[in-house]
């Protein structure tokens, strides 16, 4: 009878120790957005901090959510989120969320785009000149004339859901937030003709005019970042 009630013990002591095992594992893979919107997982130096959170299962979903990676994880080499995961579907946030102010000045990439691409002095939103509202911008895509900002998307030449699908999943992150605000990828143009173009290459989608300039720019961009050729 104690032979029964000691093996008894055993097994459940085993059974509530697996149990406790499985648990640990699944908590540890949770990611946890903070109150101030940052995505840790356990690879982040805040996770056992952080106290009052919002959990996801994966950080892809915790960035979808409106989520944003701690300031080091990008340039982390031996961090979770450096090291770039090839199964996943092509997300624009991959590219990072939208327009990057590269170097601080206040003016995102759009922005630096439009002032560097305009042929007359633009006219900014405020006094610190970081938004621009007008200028003149003559169109690669067609040759028109644009005079408001609003009527302008930048087009990237080599589109970023292109490039990922070609090679660009395999770079880090930093890689492909400088990727996708280069500005040498970058063209100012009617946004119509920009959405009509979405991630085409040369094959599907050329401009109705200058053609040639648009192609050279393409696969000079394309040859510089040794992405795949279909």
């Amino acid at each position: 009878m104690l032979t029964m009630t000691v093996k008894g013990f055993v097994s459940t002591s085993l059974l509530t120790l697996l149990s406790f095992s499985i648990f640990a594992s699944a908590n540890a893979s949770e990611i946890k957005k903070s109150t101030s919107g940052i995505c840790h997982d356990v690879a982040s130096p805040s996770y056992a901090r952080t106290k009052n959170f919002t959990s996801y299962d994966s950080v892809e979903a915790c960035l979808d959510s409106g989520g944003r990676l701690p300031k080091n994880a990008a340039r982390t080499k031996t961090g979770a989120h450096s090291l770039p995961d090839t199964s996943k579907q092509y997300a624009r946030h991959e590219f990072g969320h939208g327009w990057a102010d590269m170097n601080g000045d206040c003016r995102n990439a759009r922005a630096e785009a439009l002032v560097a691409q305009s042929v007359a002095p633009v006219r900014f939103q405020t006094d610190k000149e970081c938004r621009v509202i007008a200028g003149r911008w003559n169109s690669t895509f067609t040759g028109n004339t644009i005079y408001d900002a609003a009527d302008i998307d930048i087009d990237h030449v080599v589109p970023l859901r292109w490039a990922w699908s070609r090679g660009a999943k395999t770079w880090d992150r930093e890689k492909r937030v400088q990727f996708a605000n280069d500005q040498a990828n970058l063209l100012a143009v009617e946004a119509s003709l920009n959405r009509q173009k979405g991630a085409k290459g040369l094959d599907e989608w050329l401009p109705p005019k200058n053609q040639c300039q648009y192609i050279s720019r393409f696969l000079r961009i394309k040859k510089g970042l040794w992405i795949g050729s279909k």
